[in-house]
């Protein structure tokens, strides 16, 4: 299988390259981003996205704004750093991977003494953050590969793959491990609307990797379980709380129709994804705009003057979840996020 990078520093460039989601499948296009503005832009736009891919992204931001601002004095060019940084983490609220890049990269940044150490330690650090989210991938899905039976039917939500992340995915890398081990997976993905991340993009990424994918509307999930078409369920995670895993909406949909059917529920996301600071009701829920519900192409679906309610994710309560895979392992009830945060080594 074809290692997929998702985005990446260009040297050449002064700046971050990184795959067009909003163009795929049709087109595959790499774009170019060289100031904070263009940056911040791609991520609204879901340009890049997904959790991992998203603390990948804040990282390297906060280097290209190491890069690109100025000031009279290093304690001016500091500050403008620093407001770039601010900039980045607020561009997206739900997914915390994105502050934590920004934080981890922010921290070097602090303790340089200059502008041109500062360039040198906010580079290094980012691009420290794209090595070890390929590795933290490679061992999800090692360790997630394990739980699937030899011959299975996965049933997925969104897209947890390498678009996702820096490369290789987590929830799908969990099914790309599976695969590379001689096991035979076949996939389900759900659409996942309003703007069809499964439809477009796993099913893209599986495709391209001669893995065995169909399509389903989100609403016919339940209708497969019950016909026991489904063995498994693994889904990403945008922020772990101790008592709620956040991920695209139409997830927990998925839980419950799941536990009820007696069937495994499976979260595969890396430590940086977790957060012991908040409870489920402290976490904001992004709300994106009308348009993503109301129009397709130049067709309108909605009625002008009525309201919609577009939440780009939505929270599943930890007793719908059988398992987490992180790096470090496979987590199982009851979970104890403060703990598995406390004791975490190195990356396998």
């Amino acid at each position: 299988m074809k290692e997929t990078k998702t985005l990446w520093w260009d040297e050449s460039l002064g700046g971050i390259r990184y795959i067009d989601q909003t163009l795929l499948p049709t087109e595959y296009a790499i774009a170019g981003c060289t100031d904070i503005d263009q940056l911040i832009t791609a991520i609204q736009r879901l340009e890049i996205r997904g959790a991992p891919a998203l603390g990948v992204a804040g990282g390297y931001g906060v280097a290209l704004a190491a890069r690109t601002c100025t000031g009279p004095s290093f304690d001016d060019y500091a500050r403008a750093v620093l407001r770039a940084a601010d900039r980045i983490r607020e561009s997206r609220p739900t997914a915390v991977n994105l502050s934590w890049g920004v934080d981890r990269v922010v921290a070097r940044f602090l303790a340089a003494n200059d502008e041109t150490s500062a360039k040198t330690v906010t580079l290094a650090e980012a691009e420290s953050i794209a090595a070890d989210d390929t590795r933290c991938c490679h061992a999800i899905g090692e360790h997630g590969a394990a739980l699937l039976p030899d011959q299975c039917t996965v049933l997925t939500h969104c897209n947890a793959g390498a678009l996702a992340c820096s490369s290789w995915g987590t929830a799908l890398g969990v099914i790309r491990s599976a695969v590379a081990a001689g096991k035979q997976v076949k996939v389900i993905a759900c659409e996942t609307r309003p703007l069809l991340q499964g439809a477009r993009l796993t099913a893209w990424e599986l495709a391209r990797d001669g893995i065995d994918v169909t399509v389903i509307t989100d609403s016919t999930a339940a209708h497969m379980m019950r016909s026991g078409a489904i063995d498994a369920v693994i889904v990403g995670a945008d922020r772990i709380t101790g008592d709620a895993v956040f991920n695209k909406i139409g997830t927990y949909m998925h839980a419950v129709c799941a536990k009820h059917h007696v069937i495994p529920f499976y979260v595969a996301a890396p430590l940086s994804t977790f957060d012991a600071t908040r409870k489920e009701s402290e976490v904001t829920i992004e709300e994106r705009g009308r348009g993503e519900l109301a129009v397709v192409g130049n067709r309108t679906l909605i009625p002008e003057g009525v309201p919609v309610k577009n939440y780009a994710f939505d929270s599943t309560p930890m007793d719908l979840v059988s398992a987490i895979v992180t790096e470090q392992g496979v987590v199982r009830p009851p979970f104890d996020i403060g703990a598995l945060l406390s004791r975490s080594g190195p990356v396998p």
